[in-house]
This record gives C-alpha cells, sequence and structure tokens, in this order.
C-alpha cells in the first residue's frame, strides 16, 4: 500500500540522513494525516453515535484518496515554482522543483495528451456531450478515469478543445 511505501521510505531517509528527502515525505505523511482526520470529523457530523474505532477505520484513505494527497501537494510545488521563478528566486524554485520530483515517484506514470484526449472523446461520445456547457460533467467523469495518471489542467485542456471544435 502507499502509505506504507511513504512511511518505509521516510524512515530509509532518516537513517540514511537525506534531510531533504526526510523533510519532504514527513510533509506528505503529514497532508495524509490530515486527510484522514478531516474525513473522521465528516464522519461524526454525520454520525455522532460512532465509535471511535470504528470511524478511524472508515476515516483510513484509500490508495486513490492518497493519490489525490499526493497530487494536491505536487500542484503546491508547481505553483510554488512558478512564483519563485517569477520573482527571481531561482534557488527556491530548484528546492521545490527537487521536491516535486520526490513526490512524482509515488504517482503512476503520466497519460500522454494523446491518451488523454482519446479518454476525452471517448466519455464525450459516452456521456453525449455536445456543447461547452457539458465540460464539467465529461471532466468529473475524466478524473475519475485518469486517477492521478494527469493532471486536472490537462484534462481540462483536452476536454474543452475537443467540445470547443464540435
Amino acid at each position: 500500500m502507499l502509505k506504507e511505501k511513504i512511511k518505509r521510505d521516510l524512515e530509509s531517509a532518516l537513517k540514511e540522513k537525506k534531510a531533504e528527502e526526510a523533510s519532504v515525505l514527513r510533509m506528505l505523511s503529514a497532508a495524509i494525516i490530515n486527510r484522514e482526520k478531516e474525513k473522521r470529523f465528516k464522519l461524526f457530523q454525520e454520525n455522532p453515535n460512532l465509535d471511535e474505532k470504528e470511524a478511524i477505520q472508515k476515516s483510513q484513505l484509500d490508495e486513490e484518496e492518497i493519490m489525490g494527497v499526493i497530487s494536491s501537494e505536487i500542484k503546491k510545488r508547481r505553483e510554488a515554482i512558478a512564483g519563485f521563478e517569477q520573482g527571481g528566486r531561482k534557488e527556491m524554485a530548484e528546492k521545490e522543483k527537487r521536491e516535486l520530483e520526490m513526490l512524482s515517484k509515488y504517482l503512476p506514470q503520466q497519460m500522454s495528451d494523446q491518451e488523454i484526449s482519446q479518454m476525452a472523446e471517448k466519455a464525450i461520445a459516452e456521456l453525449g456531450a455536445k456543447e461547452m456547457k457539458d465540460m464539467g460533467k465529461v471532466i468529473k467523469e475524466m478524473m475519475v478515469r485518469v486517477a492521478g495518471k494527469a493532471e486536472g489542467g490537462r484534462v481540462s485542456q483536452a476536454v474543452k478543445k475537443l467540445l470547443s471544435n464540435d
């Protein structure tokens, strides 16, 4: 499981005194734990009589949710890189790039633009989407299908291109 792999890699980075890698993996672990706490909070709101052990068990993130956390952290890094480069802070941009590279190891191989486009064509046909107003439902379906293998921006771009040409 991905969560255990991250934990093992963190322990390994600590033993090998890889400070930067350990820092990134600690941050990622904390982000996963926070997402689980958010999920548990929602469970308790929906069912106040829920047993604590049961809530903890139900709030564990599955692989797809963990990939979502990783994708979110990667997106933060990309935004930071753009900001640092715009501000002329090359050393900080390089640090963010290294962190992004470390995080990317935990996601599946990313899909090519052509693969995304082909999948989008299929989704558009299946959903009967014809106009730009259908874009939301197509993207929603696409995000389920790509599950960590493509960024939302790339998916949105492919869907928009296909729907605007029809």
